[in-house]
This record gives C-alpha cells, sequence and structure tokens, in this order.
C-alpha cells in the first residue's frame, strides 16, 4: 500500500503496530514519525511515539545495566535473604510455607492449595514466599536438559497443557478438570503461562509451587513469552515490579532461561488399534514430541540436537543467531507444503511435508504444540501429524474461542477436553503493559 501511495496514512500506522507487536521498537518509531509528518496534528500517534520511544531507552538502558551486572538474580537473591533483607512481614495472616528439620522452607500440597484459595481472594503472599518457590523450581530446572523425556508407565496419564497467559479464573478451572499431579498423573504445561492476562504472577508461582513440590510430575516448557523482551511489553515485567519488586522481576527472568525447550512425552505399553500409518519410536511404541512453537527453519534437525541447547542464562531474541537456536519457540504450522514466512512478522511456518518428514527420521509419532489461538482450543493438522492445544479460553476477554488440554495414556491415546472462560474480577487485560501500549497490543 505504501508502495503505491507513500502518502496513505493508514498503512504506516497498521505497520507501525505491527512493528510493535513484534518487538522491533525502531522501525515503529521511524513510521510513527512518517505519520506525524502526514498529520501533524494527531495527537494519538504523537502518544504512542513518545511511548514507544521510553519503551526502547528503556531497553537500551537495561540492557547495558545487564552487562555490567556478574551475578544471576539466583545468586543475589539468596545473598539478600542471608543478609535478613527479605523476611516475612509479622503482620502476614495468610498461609504458612512449612520449614523442615533444618529450619529451611518446605513445601506441601496442604500450603499450595491454601495459596491458590488465597489468591483466588485477590489477596497476596509474602514477597519471601515468592522467592522461596521460585529457588524450588529453579533446583528443578536446572537438573534436566533441554529435552525432557517423560515415560507414560502403566496406569499413568499426563495432560499436555497449552497457553495460559495470566488467565488465572480459567487456570483454577482448568486445574479442577484435570487434577493435581499427583503419582498416576502428570502436567505438562506447555509455555506461556504469563504475559496479556493480568494475574500472571498467581499463574506462574501456582505452577512452579506445583514444580517444587511434584517434580517429576510437573513438567513445564519454556514459551516465546518466557522471555525479557515479551514480558516488557506484554504485561509480565510491570506485573512482577508492581506486586513483588524488581529484583523479584529478574529472578523470574533468570529462572525463565532454565525452563526445558520442549518434552518427549512416551507410551510404555503398545497402541492401542491399527498403526499401520502410525510412526512409531524405535521400540514400537507411541511417543509425543511437545514443544511451545514448533519445527525447524531447515531439516536434520535430530531429538539429540535439541537435547544439547545450552539455554540457561539465554534470551531468544527476535533475529540472529540466538534466534535460530531457539526458533522452536516461535514457529507455526502452515496448510502449504515446505516452508514459508510467518503471518506472525516472527520465524518461519511450516508445512505437512516438513512435519511428516521430521516426524519419520525421529520415530516421533507427532507433535503437540501451543503458541496459537484456536477456536475449539486444540486443532489437529498435517494429516493428524500436529495438534496446536490452547489453553486460554476467550483469550484476552475478546477471542470468543474454548481452552482444551490433551490426555495421553500409557499407550499413547489420546482424549481432547474443552471448556468454557470463567468470570473474573473486573481488571482488564494488558493492565501492567508497558506505556500505556495496551489497546495496540491486544
Amino acid at each position: 500500500a505504501i508502495e503505491l501511495d507513500p502518502k496513505y496514512a493508514k498503512a504506516y500506522y497498521r505497520r507501525a503496530t505491527c512493528y510493535l507487536q513484534t518487538l522491533k521498537y525502531k522501525q515503529a518509531i521511524a513510521d510513527f514519525k512518517k505519520l506525524l509528518t502526514l498529520e501533524p496534528q494527531n495527537q494519538l500517534v504523537r502518544m504512542q511515539l513518545d511511548s514507544t520511544q521510553k519503551i526502547l531507552r528503556k531497553v537500551e538502558f537495561e540492557k547495558a545495566i545487564e552487562m555490567e551486572e556478574e551475578k544471576s538474580a539466583v545468586e543475589r537473591c539468596c545473598e539478600i535473604i542471608a543478609e535478613g533483607g527479605c523476611d516475612v512481614d509479622k503482620g502476614y495472616t495468610g498461609p504458612v510455607l512449612p520449614t523442615n528439620d533444618e529450619g529451611k522452607y518446605a513445601i506441601n500440597a496442604e500450603f499450595v492449595r491454601n495459596m491458590i484459595q488465597w489468591f483466588k481472594e485477590g489477596k497476596s503472599i509474602p514477597r519471601r514466599y515468592v522467592w522461596e518457590i521460585v529457588l524450588g523450581a529453579h533446583s528443578q530446572f536446572v537438573k534436566e536438559e533441554s529435552l525432557v523425556n517423560v515415560d507414560i508407565e502403566d496406569g499413568m496419564t499426563i495432560d499436555v497443557i497449552g497457553d495460559v497467559h495470566g488467565q488465572f479464573y480459567d487456570y483454577l478451572h482448568l486445574l479442577s478438570l484435570t487434577g493435581e499431579p499427583n503419582e498416576k498423573h502428570a502436567l505438562l504445561m506447555n509455555g506461556d503461562l504469563v504475559d496479556r492476562g493480568s494475574w500472571s504472577i498467581e499463574v506462574i508461582v501456582t505452577a512452579l509451587a506445583f514444580k517444587w513440590l511434584y517434580p517429576t510430575r510437573m513438567f513445564i516448557n519454556r514459551g516465546n513469552h518466557e522471555s525479557k523482551e515479551m514480558n516488557r511489553t506484554y504485561g509480565f515485567e510491570g506485573e512482577a515490579k508492581h506486586k513483588f519488586g524488581e529484583q523479584t522481576y529478574k529472578l523470574f527472568a533468570h529462572v525463565f532461561t532454565e525452563m526445558p525447550l520442549a518434552t518427549l512425552v512416551s507410551a510404555t505399553k503398545p497402541p492401542e488399534g491399527p498403526t499401520k500409518n502410525v510412526i512409531l519410536s524405535p521400540e514400537g511404541r507411541k511417543r509425543y514430541f511437545v514443544v511451545h512453537g514448533g519445527l525447524f527453519s531447515k531439516d536434520g534437525v535430530t531429538l539429540d540436537d535439541i537435547r544439547k541447547i545450552k539455554r540457561i542464562g539465554q534470551q531468544p531474541g527476535q533475529e540472529g543467531i540466538m534466534f535460530c537456536r531457539y526458533q522452536l519457540l516461535w514457529t507455526d504450522p502452515q496448510e502449504l507444503p515446505g516452508r514459508g514466512p510467518s503471518k506472525r512478522g516472527v520465524g518461519i511456518a511450516f508445512g505437512p511435508d516438513v512435519t511428516k518428514r521430521w516426524c519419520t527420521a525421529n520415530g516421533v509419532t507427532g507433535v503437540i504444540r501451543s503458541h496459537e489461538v484456536r477456536q475449539d482450543g486444540y486443532s489437529i493438522e498435517h494429516d493428524g501429524l500436529c495438534t496446536t492445544v490452547f489453553s486460554a479460553p476467550n483469550y484476552v476477554d475478546q477471542a470468543g474461542n474454548k481452552g482444551a488440554f490433551i490426555r495421553i495414556d500409557a499407550a499413547g491415546s489420546q482424549q481432547y477436553t474443552q471448556f468454557d472462560a470463567q468470570p473474573h474480577p473486573p481488571v482488564k487485560p494488558m493492565a501492567y503493559a508497558s506505556g500505556g501500549l495496551a489497546s495496540l497490543l491486544m
């Protein structure tokens, strides 16, 4: 449109908002400035330009600060705790995190259930408890490889949960359907727990509490929103700092880098029903590659390649070598064969032939991914080899979609459950988004 009419103001505005949504701040600023030369009295655009410039300055300042910091947020939080700088307020009357025989904080199911109820009532736990929960999950994530193996033993099931995006009251309803993790039942959250929804803290603290409590029955993959760039723009950074301070946000940001990038869910019993066209593991079992985004910009990537990715402390970014390494957090399926540009402006899209080649080469029955809204909560694509599951119903209070999760048993059979959005307190999505840009980023 701009090539046809260089003075078409709406085109510059639309391109600027696209750049903003994909975190390309400099390009967005250039288009906002061009628009102001065409419409110098447009105060809305002037305000959006000012907000975007502030975000860019903040990003560049924080990058400079990070270069100077040597200690990880985990180390710094532990130091602050040891110095007595993060004790529990004596006036706190909520759920009490238990201690063990050595006087160190521990966790149990009673505390987690009471904490969830406390959150549901709109109340907050002490910052110290948040740190202990995040550090407890950290102690488990650092033991896991970038590709986690989960074997579904006889009598066991695992539920794969898609994007939740800070929709805490929908997450609680979801947990009432899946049940808590236990010896015979595991949960696998497939990334994007935070951002957009305005109860991201409550969602992530609950999930990390379960990870600390049930480390071999609660699994969490990293999504593209478990990153600093996305958190800065889409609300989690603002929410974490508002509720618990800057050091707490830094702790979350570091622990997000420790989350595995994918999970290989493997049946242990022979598959039920015909298997003529089913891709099986070398052992003749069904297994599923669960990842937030999808497959890769080139063929030949193996499960071992993913397992060996060095992730801790790394931010994926939007381009360059780090983005290439983390593209599995961003990619989307497409109907056409081959690969093409992504409609979201970041990463690539992969076709059914790409999926079939990769699954065949790696002995994988199918790819389960999230990352995109589906009106029914899930969709089965690529001749059954690629399934999308999305677990944030009525996404950002606008989409009108259902949520869903997938239950997988020891034979690798899948069952899909849909659910509807639940009422929540009168707080809008993106309440903590950067610089008043929430309306542009919905």
